[in-house]
């Protein structure tokens, strides 16, 4: 097996990098300034989690942009200001406490002349790091389903952002591994297959703190969780390049069978058969 990367690969969390940015850019600011920027971004976290909560327990249509506000201790205003109005902070709930789009974890991943092996490594990196996040994945898990159980335009949203760019990217991964021209099938159960191996995780968060609390209960045992996926994952891989190396070659069918002209010389010819049976020695003359 390849070396692991030297540098762990996190999940991009779109609040961290407005946070170290805006940093940054502060180093020229006054105080006064940096104080206020500081609140600005500490009042929109407050209500983007406030929203992730009650929009998991209630769903959009039955959780009013005041109540946010008063959950998150700001201005109601505040969330036109941040988020343009109660559908833009509904969307960025869904991206935003898990660490980016579709296209972030994408990036990570399908990158072209990388091993098949760094890509699974990867890509299970990328959906295992937010369960490293507690009670907010928790919070997420429920919007989603909720989302599923009472869908919104969000829906088709997330489906083409965060499901299908993903999906895409490993069927075109395994393609290259597979050295396929053009996916089949057998290529979209096997991506589908890999990545509801880190998916259940999220699905049976609860089944499985009930049943053995200490496989989600760390950040070691998460990282435990990633490693092993990758493993299953190279060894469903691997059963796939088996299977088609098994398959029979298609039969050639009385249809694809090259049809044999007939030889010249062959005795059952009708010329051959007139010429014969018309020849001098065949003759009966008087």
């Amino acid at each position: 097996m390849p070396n692991r990367p030297k540098r762990p690969i996190k999940s991009i969390n779109r609040l961290i990098y407005v946070v170290q940015s805006t940093s940054m850019k502060t180093l020229t600011t006054s105080p006064a300034s940096r104080t206020a920027r500081s609140d600005g971004i500490e009042a929109r976290g407050r209500l983007l989690h406030a929203a992730l909560r009650l929009f998991a327990e209630k769903g959009f249509a039955k959780t009013s942009t005041r109540e946010i506000a008063l959950a998150a201790g700001a201005n109601i205003a505040a969330i036109s200001y941040y988020f343009g109005d109660k559908a833009g902070l509904y969307e960025a709930t869904f991206c935003e406490p898990m660490g980016g789009t579709g296209a972030d974890v994408v990036a990570l991943f399908d990158v072209a002349g990388m091993s098949i092996e760094e890509s699974l490594q990867r890509f299970m990196l990328a959906y295992t790091e937010p369960l490293k996040l507690g009670e907010v994945v928790g919070h997420c898990m429920r919007l989603h389903m909720r989302e599923l159980l009472e869908p919104t335009q969000q829906f088709a949203t997330e489906i083409d952002r965060d499901v299908r760019g993903p999906h895409e990217a490993l069927v075109r991964v395994l393609c290259r591994h597979l050295a396929l021209d053009a996916p089949d099938d057998d290529v979209h159960r096997l991506a589908l297959s890999i990545a509801g191996l880190a998916m259940q995780l999220f699905v049976m968060r609860d089944v499985i703190d009930a049943l053995r609390p200490s496989l989600l209960g760390s950040p070691s045992s998460i990282d435990a969780w990633s490693q092993r996926l990758l493993g299953y994952a190279l060894a469903m891989v691997d059963s796939e390049v088996a299977r088609r190396h098994a398959m029979p070659a298609a039969p050639v069918t009385q249809s694809t069978r090259p049809k044999r002209k007939p030889s010249s010389s062959s005795s059952s010819s009708p010329a051959r058969a007139h010429v014969r049976n018309n020849s001098p020695s065949r003759r009966q003359g008087p």
